[in-house]
């Protein structure tokens, strides 16, 4: 079905009162609840379920198979890759109801997450950090920084192009970009005008 603004697949499901930013595409076999707020120019492949209260930013692709719970607040530019998985509550049990007790997750602008990745919830994504696939993310997540592993480990540290920055006296240039960077005591900081 073609809205005025935004595209939806006719399998999928868009409840009435969610609020679809221009241009963004829902595909096959999605539902987004009610109470949802997606931007503009987003992609939201098959199988993509969004619940109640989530926010999710402009320019965001989501890929196949993802579900994003109440709690979860993703930014602009992010990329969550197929099948990740983000969490709300950090104690489930079926018999025990604990909506009174989810835990927000936050995913900044630019951030990526790999395929199969899973973020434990109550934790922030920070700007253009990078999770491996199929990582497990426990703890917050600084800029730039590139994780991997089950837990999660910081490796190394990402261009917003998404390449590996590689530092000489603290400084390194994204090959792609030219843009430089700055390795120092508080993390990785993009440089402007040097």
């Amino acid at each position: 079905m073609i809205d005025k603004l935004f595209f939806h697949h006719p399998s999928a499901v868009v409840d009435e009162g969610a609020k679809i930013g221009e241009k963004t595409k829902i595909w096959h076999f999605s539902h987004i609840m009610p109470k949802v707020v997606i931007g503009k120019n987003c992609n939201l492949g098959q199988n993509v379920f969004v619940a109640d209260d989530v926010i999710i930013g402009n320019n965001v692709k989501i890929q196949n198979n993802v579900s994003i719970y109440t709690g979860v607040i993703i930014e602009d530019d992010v990329f969550l890759g197929p099948s990740c998985v983000l969490t709300n509550v950090i104690n489930p049990r079926s018999a025990v109801e604990r909506k009174s007790e989810y835990k927000k997750t936050i995913i900044k602008k630019g951030a990526t997450l790999g395929a199969n990745s899973t973020i434990v919830c109550g934790v922030t994504l920070n700007d253009y950090c990078f999770i491996g696939a199929g990582s497990v993310v426990v703890k917050d997540v600084p800029k730039y920084a590139l994780v991997v592993g089950n837990p999660g480990n910081i490796i190394g540290y990402m261009s917003e192009f998404g390449n590996k920055l590689h530092f000489e006296d603290g400084i390194a240039v994204c090959l792609e970009s030219g843009d430089k960077y700055r390795i120092g005591e508080t993390g990785v900081e993009k440089l402007e005008n040097l």
